[in-house]
């Protein structure tokens, strides 16, 4: 009985990272129900429910063969290409921005599970390339593109954070799989010598957005109202906060979008560094044990997905507190795991899911060809 096959699979998952990633759950329904004034309606009972499908289904998806990702993954990322264009044609409208997909049971957001086909078509495409092709011109055009072109479409939604999300992980990616430092060098000098065209191609929001985050006091009752909240919100709470169900910046609707973008700042004023911390720790275990994956993966597709992915959920949690703090322009990143929003937690959880079932295989050589060439 012990040595039945579903209980070997039981053993084999990372019961740490399952029990962090539910703690960091349970801890977002704890906030929402703070943020509707003691409330489970509207935003808690939703995401408690929505937690709990998709823990099921990253458990799900831990048990998938992980060549399935490997074999799949240009047909993953054709598939959210298209549903990109789909959404430039007739996707549905909100906050000003074009980005969502209405399919009747449910309205999705293509551009976050690009975040994810990204990672894994360039995983597949380094993977499949001798290594001694890595750093030349040929070899460059191909990842470039697959990275322009959903950035691009992302920024006509407009959506200048998954855009950045997306070029991130891309980066991320061609540097992990031995591109030449100097080639990222160059890209950064061109990058700043573009610097002009692109200011002139964002939206007026946008650069609103930007010169607020330089100074926010230019507009504290206008565009720097959020960033201006968000801080006296943190900073009230001090090391312990002010008390659960006892924040008044949230309470008194001083705080905008308290509930989803700034939702770490609800977090703040009423747990204060403590629960600052506790996230941090959670998701330091989440890190490291996705990076330990990576590193112990012996095949060279498994290696490269598992720390673009580790990435890509660093860059979600470090650009949303950098944005609630001050350190960053707001750019519409919610935090994973805790803030309310479907498409997002589904993002993240088919996220971990994935690197689950990598770790179930890290051991496996039978993925690892293109490298060794």
């Amino acid at each position: 009985m012990l040595n039945a096959p579903w209980i070997q699979r039981l053993r084999e998952l990372p019961w740490l990272a399952i029990l962090t990633i539910a703690a960091l759950g349970g801890f977002g329904i704890v906030i929402l129900y703070s943020a509707a004034g003691g409330h489970f309606a509207p935003w808690a009972i939703i995401h408690s429910i929505r937690f709990g499908v998709l823990m099921t289904a990253m458990l799900v998806i831990s048990q998938v063969n992980a060549r399935l990702w490997l074999v799949y993954a240009y047909w993953f990322y054709a598939v959210v290409l298209v549903a990109l264009v789909a959404v430039e044609i007739f996707g549905q409208i909100g906050g000003g921005s074009q980005r969502w997909l209405d399919l009747g049971f449910i309205r999705l957001q293509p551009s976050e599970f690009m975040k994810l086909a990204i990672i894994l078509a360039l995983a597949r495409y380094y993977h499949n390339l001798p290594r001694p092709f890595i750093g030349t011109l040929n070899a460059l055009w191909p990842p470039l593109v697959l990275i322009g072109l959903p950035a691009a479409l992302v920024m006509l939604q407009p959506d200048l954070g998954t855009a950045l999300s997306i070029v991130f992980g891309g980066v991320v990616m061609m540097f992990l799989s031995g591109v030449s430092i100097w080639l990222f060098v160059g890209g950064g000098v061109a990058l700043v010598a573009a610097m002009p065209v692109a200011w002139s191609m964002l939206h007026d929001y946008q650069r609103k957005r930007v010169l607020i985050f330089m100074d926010p006091a230019t507009d504290p009752l206008g565009a720097g109202y959020h960033i201006t909240q968000s801080k006296i919100a943190i900073g009230s709470g001090g090391v312990f906060g002010k008390g659960y169900l006892q924040g008044t910046q949230s309470h008194l609707d001083y705080l905008p979008e308290l509930h989803t973008d700034f939702i770490f700042a609800t977090m703040a004023e009423e747990w204060g560094l403590a629960g600052g911390l506790f996230i941090l720790i959670g998701f330091g275990i989440v890190l490291g044990w996705a990076i330990s994956v990576a590193l112990t993966s012996r095949a060279m597709f498994s290696r490269l997905a598992a720390m673009g992915l580790a990435a890509t959920l660093f860059f979600y949690l470090a650009i949303n507190m950098m944005m609630v703090m001050g350190l960053a322009p707001v750019v519409g990143i919610p935090l994973p795991l805790i803030s309310y929003g479907g498409s997002a937690m589904m993002t993240v959880m088919i996220l971990l899911g994935i690197v689950m079932s990598i770790a179930r295989q890290r051991d496996a050589d039978m993925l690892d060809r293109g490298n060794d060439r």
